[in-house]
């Protein structure tokens, strides 16, 4: 095998973490074409086709998801020791505005901010939660979390990972419930659910027979998922969950998994940034800090 080149590998990454070439070729300032051209180039080398091309859609194979895993924290250590040298060294310091959506952050950012304040001592985090999706740069916000299918802008986004969504209930309410053997079971149970009309919900949940979509009637609904998952903790019924929003209540016993073979694969869930030429490091950090976290302590895929 040939000598990979970095600059092929670097774009490859780009472009998962965009979902796209275009996306990837504007964060790199190069054509389209060019990065086409370099993840080419690299499968070629490599031998093994890294991605699904249609007409409308892109997406990693089983082998190019293994080799980002790989590789994507690789580049990231070296994207940050060109910052480090063009810096001097220079620690991110001043203040950092964040956006994201109610639960996330208080779910899970309230945890990840005060491991990347202790990171960065010289930073200051100003966190806005609301379920509003603002307008970064009108309101002065230096990044944004979000989940979910984004639409087209001025603004960078990069994929940190897929959010995994699974069924939990409490520990009192699976004793004098008796949590289901089967999803033929839930029927018989309260279910607290996001999203739901008219008191229905569709679970399509992935499990030992694939895909399987079962309708349940709801006892409680809301469009928060902090919500359901306080409704979960207070003993209310099943719900079906992201992975990171539950974790921490896993690990007091203040839920459970139900049904643990059967999950979803979620909404993707990104860092957004306004496009500029230079990255201010405060961004660059909290991005890359974001995606290792959210990687290593497995809240999402």
């Amino acid at each position: 095998m040939p000598d990979l080149d970095l600059n092929d590998v670097a774009a490859f990454v780009r472009v998962v973490e965009n979902s796209g070439f275009a996306k990837a070729a504007r964060e790199l300032g190069v054509p389209t074409s060019t990065v086409s051209r370099a993840v080419a180039r690299l499968e070629e080398n490599v031998g093994v086709r890294l991605l699904h091309r249609t007409t409308r859609n892109l997406s990693a194979t089983s082998e190019g998801n293994a080799f980002h895993e790989r590789v994507a924290p690789l580049v990231a250590s070296l994207r940050d020791a060109t910052r480090t040298l063009g810096a001097g060294g220079k620690e991110p310091e001043g203040l950092l505005r964040v956006t994201a959506p109610n639960d996330i952050g208080s779910a899970f950012l309230s945890e990840e901010i005060v491991r990347f304040a202790d990171r960065y001592p010289l930073l200051r985090v100003e966190l806005m939660l609301t379920n509003r999706k603002l307008n970064l740069v009108s309101e002065g916000l230096d990044v944004a979390v979000r989940a979910g299918r984004l639409e087209s802008s001025s603004l960078v986004a990069r994929k940190i990972g897929t959010l995994q969504v699974e069924l939990y209930a409490s520990p009192a309410y699976a004793e004098r419930a008796r949590l289901p053997a089967n999803l033929g079971e839930l029927g018989r149970h309260k279910i607290v659910a996001f999203g739901a009309r008219d008191g229905k919900v569709t679970w399509p949940l992935e499990g030992p027979q694939g895909r399987e979509s079962v309708q349940l009637s709801c006892r409680i609904a809301c469009d928060d998922f902090g919500y359901v998952r306080a409704s979960l903790v207070a003993g209310g019924g099943i719900g079906l969950i992201p992975r990171m929003l539950a974790a921490s209540e896993v690990a007091t016993g203040r839920l459970v998994r139900v049904l643990p073979e059967y999950s979803v694969s979620g909404a993707p869930l990104h860092v957004i940034y306004p496009s500029t030429r230079q990255i201010p490091s405060k961004v660059s950090a909290f991005r890359d800090f974001l995606a290792k976290g959210c990687a290593e302590q497995g809240r999402i895929r």
